[in-house]
């Protein structure tokens, strides 16, 4: 991203702080910078990044920083590849990662494509990561610097054409210096909060009046392994596997063990019935190709969870090596070698 080779780069600003020190960092750096704000959630929301004010944020660094900025409408878009995917998936018992989605179908898929029309040469967002080219011609995707920010996990679907494509300016920083950056270039949102929830559950009635208005919670039984009946749940699509909290007092030391949306029941269990050394990862992608099954990985499960020993059977399933608790259908399961990205799935 040096000077003696200038890009046109077109980045992503969500409004936050992160987003408006990639685009402060490139204009140093000597790239031809614009920014864009993606509307992606046209319903009520009073969370995420998609409000008003986040959009007049982005704007008004964007005019702090010199470079023209503009405003892209998503929102069909993300209805289909976000919204409406969520809403599947917990009517069927899942428990979705609409962050990951978005990823996916929109900032690396529609939000990418619409800049390399433009003209653009790269795409650049706020997440902490690193992509960096290797001695053999491709790109690796690498854990950004603050471990306690990193965001590769949910990057893990990037193949070699969209990392050439991309930068993340901030991979290399800590947040601290991130905010430090931004309050020396006196950016307005060098203070802000970062964003924590998902953009089209608002804070009042969450996410049980959300998926109420489009397909209807049904009460269930929580049964135990024998079948006795032990309570009772409001809405058994809103129940996760491996949940405990919520179910009521005569549960006791079982945790969901399944939840049937189909059959309206919630099954309940014992601790070591969520234990597995094996989980079914469907639809796997590769950053550059899969691992080969004798390769010792790491496995990780969860945004910011602690990875674990594992491998890649090539046949749909990753072989850990000790037992954990079950990660719930529907979220993803990325393998690293080191810090490296290798790939991942969605576990079934």
């Amino acid at each position: 991203m040096s000077a003696a080779h200038p890009m046109r780069v077109l980045v992503a600003m969500s409004g936050g702080v992160d987003s408006s020190v990639a685009a402060g960092l490139l204009v140093a750096a000597g790239h031809e910078v614009v920014g864009a704000t993606m509307k992606l959630w046209g319903g009520p929301s009073d969370t995420g990044c998609c409000s008003v004010s986040d959009v007049d944020d982005a704007r008004r660094v964007s005019q702090q920083l010199g470079v023209d900025h503009h405003v892209f409408n998503f929102s069909d878009d993300f209805e289909r590849g976000v919204v409406e995917p969520y809403v599947a998936d917990h009517a069927a018992g899942r428990t979705p990662n609409p962050c990951i989605e978005c990823n996916r179908r929109l900032k690396f898929d529609r939000f990418l494509d619409r800049a390399l029309k433009l003209g653009f040469d790269a795409v650049a967002t706020g997440h902490h990561a690193r992509v960096e080219p290797t001695p053999l011609g491709g790109w690796a995707l690498r854990r950004g610097v603050d471990r306690a920010k990193d965001q590769s996990y949910v990057l893990h679907m990037l193949g070699p054409a969209q990392l050439a494509r991309t930068r993340f300016p901030v991979g290399e920083m800590t947040k601290a210096e991130v905010r430090a950056r931004a309050a020396s270039l006196g950016l307005r949102t060098a203070a802000k909060p970062d964003s924590q929830d998902v953009c089209f559950i608002p804070r009042r009635g969450g996410r049980g009046a959300f998926l109420a208005s489009r397909i209807g919670l049904h009460p269930a039984p929580v049964v135990d392994e024998s079948g006795r009946r032990l309570g009772a749940v409001e809405a058994v699509e809103l129940v996760t596997v491996g949940q405990r909290r919520g179910l009521g007092p005569a549960i006791g030391e079982r945790y969901v063990t399944s939840v049937d949306t189909e059959g309206a029941t919630v099954h309940v269990g014992p601790l070591d019935r969520l234990l597995v050394d094996t989980v079914a990862v469907a639809a796997p992608t590769w950053v550059d190709g899969p691992p080969s099954p004798d390769e010792d990985l790491d496995v990780q499960m969860s945004a910011h969870g602690e990875p674990v020993p594992g491998r890649w059977d090539g046949h749909g399933t990753v072989r850990l090596g000790d037992r954990v608790r079950r990660v719930a259908p529907g979220q993803s399961v990325v393998l690293y070698r080191g810090d490296c990205v290798v790939g991942g799935g969605t576990a079934v």
